[in-house]
């Protein structure tokens, strides 16, 4: 097998429908490298309607590796931001661990990797069970073709001409 864990992994995943729809981009890196040194600036960095956040199972319980959430459109009410620092939230977090329950990840690089996970919550998005579940799925997802890298270059060359975006 081939170490995955060698400079920066991307991932991408759009899984759902609706309002709820969830979309997530990540990298993974190693610690001293760019991601955490990303990781640290964002986490410190907070803007209005744009706050990171850690991905925790529950409060005082965050996500190994360290994984930063950060909002991909402007938080403007409540009801969003519950939707965020909440099922997103612990979706994100139950989605990484999974990855290292399972190997994915490899629990020994648990503490020595960090994660950034641009996460869309939808300004109509209402229920709280599609937005844990598609996050889940799209963050566990997008792990996986992140360690995996994948697509392959050339798998994206065989469809870049038939490619149908859903919201184009």
């Amino acid at each position: 097998m081939i170490y995955p864990f060698v400079g920066t992994l991307v991932g991408e995943a759009l899984v759902g429908e609706g309002p709820e729809i969830a979309h997530i981009d990540l990298v993974i890196g190693p610690s001293g490298g760019y991601v955490e040194q990303t990781f640290v600036h964002a986490l410190a960095s907070p803007a209005k309607g744009h706050t990171p956040l850690l991905a925790v199972l529950e409060p005082n319980l965050p996500a190994k590796p360290s994984t930063l959430m950060v909002n991909k459109v402007t938080i403007k009410n409540a009801a969003q931001a519950i939707l965020m620092f909440g099922p997103a939230q612990a979706a994100v977090a139950k989605a990484v661990m999974d990855c290292v329950g399972e190997g994915t990840i490899p629990e020994m690089l648990a503490e020595e990797l960090f994660i950034i996970v641009s996460v869309f919550i939808e300004w109509d998005a209402a229920d709280k069970k599609k937005v844990y579940e598609y996050n889940y799925q799209a963050t566990k997802l997008a792990i996986e073709r992140a360690v995996a890298r994948k697509p392959v270059a050339s798998e994206v060359l065989a469809r870049k001409d038939t490619a149908k975006h859903p919201f184009a």
